[in-house]
């Protein structure tokens, strides 16, 4: 491994093989005497991005928009709060203070980081899911279309970690290694007797080379994985598959690039990962989940129906659809009117051109038959009027 340079400025960052450095503060800006930090703010460019993509895929899972919108946000909250306390709880003498009020404080500042991406999964999960159950809206077609927000928005708050110069790994040759200010003087002071590195056996970690840029292994892997389930969406067997496929696709990076970042969670004084565990345990249980509903479908396929082409999701649609035109109550939708509904403009979406061109050219092919049928009729009626002349 090629050594870099001391940098003594904390906010360069470097990737030394490639030739590009930067130099990022992690204050974007201020207002009114407040500082923004890039990291909050890269997280909020995640979420808003994530949500704006959710909404506008709502119909194609068979969601009511109007009902789910009080399930984002319990999640969005669960999520925020999940994340901070699943770190915390795992860095408890890093936030525990003299006093309860200096504790609180130092447990609610999350500008510098301190967030954990498997308790914002988890409180997001348990919060939105509770809050679901009580507006009545369906759980598995909502965790479907939940993954894809989710991985929008980890690939673009990973990003986050890149400006607070964290989340980096052991020493690597690589042509994405990176080195910065803060990350050489994180090491130098982390290797040190009593340090975590040194505590958990990765002193042999040196200021002087190159680290796994593990934020950017991730971001990348997320992004990946939004395009493919997105694309995947539209193919999707049964509710709740793209929930298993996002479960073991993040679980299997995760597991991979846990091993090689240097701030690891651990239980207690163990070098067990948790969150390198948690991956494990979370991708297998998932890649058997689905083989198990593989073969149940192929023996059953009947009894896999999407929740977006059932009665019930096409009705609370129309109903909402209805509401937000103002229209009166006696006409809001009625069973009765199912043959007055059109239900592809309901679950209307941009891949449904095709249906609209095959449905067209059957109405043309059955004009045509309509007018064969005619033109036979018309024949038989003239031979029996040239028989009763004769």
């Amino acid at each position: 491994m090629a050594a870099v340079e001391r940098i003594t400025d904390v906010h360069e960052i470097s990737f030394p093989e490639l030739g590009w450095t930067f130099h990022i503060d992690p204050t974007a800006f201020k207002v009114f005497g407040l500082e923004i930090q890039w990291y909050g703010l890269l997280i909020t460019v995640g979420l808003a991005l994530a949500l704006i993509y959710c909404f506008s895929k709502m119909k194609r899972f068979g969601i009511d928009p109007d009902r789910a919108i009080d399930a984002v946000i319990g999640g969005v909250l669960g999520g925020l709060i999940g994340a901070r306390l699943y770190y915390v709880a795992f860095q408890w003498d890093q936030y525990k203070k003299s006093s309860f009020s200096e504790t609180f404080k130092a447990v609610v500042n999350t500008r510098e980081g301190g967030l954990a991406i498997y308790g914002g999964i988890i409180g997001a999960l348990t919060i939105g899911l509770i809050v679901s159950h009580f507006r009545k809206v369906k759980k598995l077609p909502l965790l479907d279309l939940t993954v894809l927000g989710l991985l929008i928005g980890q690939g673009v708050g990973r990003w986050g970690n890149f400006v607070n110069q964290e989340a980096f790994g052991t020493n690597t040759n690589s042509f994405l290694g990176m080195t910065g200010g803060r990350i050489q003087n994180t090491i130098i002071r982390e290797t040190q007797i009593g340090g975590d590195m040194y505590i958990h056996d990765q002193a042999t970690v040196v200021w002087d080379k190159a680290v796994h840029p593990c934020f950017l292994y991730e971001s990348l892997w997320c992004l990946l994985g939004f395009f493919l389930l997105a694309w995947f969406s539209k193919r999707r067997k049964y509710d709740g598959q793209l929930f298993l496929m996002y479960l073991t696709w993040y679980g299997a990076e995760r597991f991979v690039v846990e091993s090689l970042r240097t701030d690891s969670l651990y239980i207690g004084s163990s070098n067990l990962r948790v969150s390198q565990l948690l991956s494990a345990v979370v991708c297998i249980a998932s890649i058997i989940l689905q083989i198990v509903l593989f073969s149940k479908r192929r023996r059953d396929p009947e009894s896999f129906v999407l929740y977006a082409n059932t009665e019930e999701s096409i009705k609370l649609i129309e109903e909402s659809r209805r509401k937000r035109m103002g229209m009166p109550p006696e006409d809001e939708f009625d069973s009765d009117d199912d043959d007055d509904i059109d239900y592809n403009d309901i679950l209307d979406d941009d891949d449904d051109d095709d249906d609209f061109n095959d449905d067209e050219d059957d109405d043309i092919n059955s004009d045509d038959e309509d007018i064969e049928n005619e033109d036979e009729t018309s024949d038989d009626v003239s031979d029996e009027n040239n028989k009763e002349d004769e």
